[in-house]
């Protein structure tokens, strides 16, 4: 096994059925921007009536169909928040609190050690969350993922993941392994992938490689590191 192979994220999704939620994080490889994106994906009815919107440069997820909604509260949240010289990502509403944290100058891992995974069980599904720090025409990021400890949920096992931010290289972050019943959570480090400099090409790449019949959303961001230009691709299953 190669451990500093930058994998092609396509290759590492396509046959994949459910690898449920993910975040990445990373540099084009021209060094010039920095790169986020997040996806969502879904198996239960109440889980792909979601689309993603964006507002004022937020990206939340709502209901495609209101009048389906069963249950919003682990469904429906702010996917992506910005405070600052800092860009939050997280795949529930951990974001909320990581922004409140951050505005009252404390840190990432402080306001994630109040959190939990979700309350879903059998699966327990991770939380999993990314932040971006900018600075000096460069930026730094973070990941983290809380699971549970073991079958039972009977506690939360808690893992940050820091890194300097290096052109070409991103690390990508998800919930699930693959489908199973219940579902088998993400275990090691954030896997090493590619993050070139098209967004069009990333954004292609991630949304192909996705299960077609269980992907929902997903949102790219890039954010010029000299400019502060920020472009960005969103799509929706549901239109």
């Amino acid at each position: 096994m190669e451990i500093y192979k930058i994998n092609d994220i396509g290759e590492l999704i396509t046959g994949n059925s459910y690898v449920g939620r993910g975040i990445v994080i990373g540099k084009t490889e021209d060094g010039t921007k920095a790169a986020a994106a997040y996806f969502i994906m879904g198996r239960s009815a109440n889980s792909r009536n979601r689309i993603f919107t964006e507002k004022d440069g937020e990206v939340f997820t709502e209901p495609f169909d209101a009048s389906k909604v069963q249950d919003p509260s682990l469904i429906i949240y702010a996917a992506i928040r910005s405070y600052e010289n800092r860009l939050i990502v997280t795949n529930g509403n951990q974001t909320d609190t990581i922004y409140d944290f951050v505005k009252g100058g404390k840190s990432f891992t402080e306001a994630l050690a109040t959190r939990e995974f979700e309350p879903d069980a059998p699966n327990y599904t991770p939380r999993i969350s990314g932040m971006l720090t900018f600075k000096d025409n460069d930026f730094t990021y973070e990941l983290n993922i809380l699971k549970s400890i073991d079958p039972e949920g009977t506690d939360c096992a808690r893992y940050t993941f820091s890194y300097p931010a290096k052109a070409g290289l991103g690390h990508f972050l998800h919930t699930y392994v693959c489908d199973g019943n219940p579902i088998p959570t993400f275990q090691g480090e954030p896997e090493r992938v590619l993050i070139p400099d098209s967004i069009d090409e990333f954004t292609e790449t991630l949304w192909n490689a996705l299960d077609p019949d269980n992907k929902i959303s997903l949102y790219v961001r890039y954010t010029d590191l000299w400019t502060g230009e920020i472009t960005n691709r969103l799509v929706n299953k549901n239109r």
